[in-house]
């Protein structure tokens, strides 16, 4: 499933160890970790989880409907939005699509 590639990615992408202090440390094992489990995740979760919010408020059927569809699909843009911004090194693009 796409939570166990998710830790898959993360796990091989830091590293994680007791420092001197005794303290847990995490440092970049070089490997790069894949946000586009995490977004796709997002991408079908979020929406659903906004109809079901919508669903159990027990509306009338039509304003139900209407809601679930405009904040489904505003949800999923947002989030089909934000994947450009988070794989970007350069901040002005960054924000550019924080804007967006």
């Amino acid at each position: 499933t796409t939570l166990f590639r998710i830790f898959n990615s993360w796990v091989a992408a830091f590293n994680v160890g007791l420092g001197v202090n005794g303290a847990y440390e995490v440092t970049v094992s070089g490997t790069p970790f894949n946000d586009a489990y995490r977004y796709v995740d997002w991408l079908l979760t979020v929406p659903l989880l906004l109809v079901e919010l919508i669903l159990v408020m027990k509306l009338p059927q039509k304003e139900t409907v209407c809601l679930a569809w405009t904040l489904g699909i505003a949800s999923a843009v947002m989030v089909a939005l934000g994947y450009p911004g988070e794989i970007q090194d350069d901040l002005s693009v960054r924000w550019f699509w924080w804007a967006c």
